[in-house]
């Protein structure tokens, strides 16, 4: 495991075990997080964690100067037609299985997707500051990209796992190992925009849009609709590396 690596995991889990531990120790003993807003200062930088470690890190061991370098880095707009809709399009891949083979209930309507992207910044979105921009590329460096995009989604689930605990978030109470088989599949394709565009900004976005997507339909959390769902992403993750190695479209 490289410095890198090892930095930004420590860094991560420290600030999230902290943070989120806080929240699951008031939640077993009755101090919710609906009905004690302070609370919600521990569960967003818990959430923020792998983003704040991100910083620290590259800081640390001077691969951005400051703040701002870092911002510039995460925030990459400049990018062609193909690969925005390449995120559109996996969009659509995990929410259309979802809808037909779990089933969903309304929830916001779908033109709130433009307000709820950019709020989901804070709510999942920056999260790739450092997942994919550090995790995912660094371990590619040692592993070939399906062997790291497994290590990646593992590490992702377990991170996750606090939320399961903490009453009042929307992953309390859920089935963890569905959860577990839907990160696997957004893991794949969070990598192959990484690696296709070689951006963090198309990831954040991606990001984004499926938190959005959870708020306009609640999906059910089924393990077959899931497993499908995965199984059509991971096809198609690998299908868009294999055509952008041939033909460079997305970049």
């Amino acid at each position: 495991m490289n410095k890198l690596i090892k930095d930004y995991l420590i860094y991560t889990f420290i600030i999230m075990m902290t943070c989120w531990g806080i929240c699951t120790i008031c939640s077993l003993n009755g101090i919710l997080l609906n009905e004690n807003y302070f609370l919600y200062i521990p569960y967003v930088l818990g959430g923020l964690s792998p983003t704040i470690a991100s910083f620290l890190v590259l800081k640390k061991n001077n691969k951005v100067t400051d703040f701002k370098d870092w911002l510039k880095n995460i925030f990459d707009f400049k990018h062609n037609v193909f690969s925005y809709l390449m995120v559109i399009v996996l969009g659509i891949l995990f929410a259309l299985p979802q809808c037909l083979i779990s089933g969903y209930e309304s929830g916001a309507p779908l033109f709130a997707i433009i307000f709820m992207i950019p709020m989901m910044l804070f709510g999942g979105g920056l999260e790739e500051a450092g997942w994919r921009y550090i995790l995912q590329p660094e371990l590619e460096k040692k592993y070939k990209f399906v062997i790291s995009t497994l290590i990646v989604s593992v590490i992702w689930w377990l991170w996750h796992l606090p939320l399961f605990y903490i009453q009042g978030v929307s992953q309390y109470g859920q089935n963890y190992l569905a959860f577990g088989i839907n990160i696997l599949g957004l893991t794949f394709a969070l990598a192959s925009i990484r690696k296709n565009t070689n951006s963090v900004w198309l990831c954040v976005l991606f990001h984004c849009i499926i938190n959005s997507l959870w708020g306009i339909y609640i999906f059910n959390n089924n393990i077959g609709g899931n497993i499908a769902t995965t199984i059509i992403l991971i096809f198609s993750s690998l299908l868009l590396v294999k055509l952008n190695d041939k033909k460079k479209i997305f970049t």
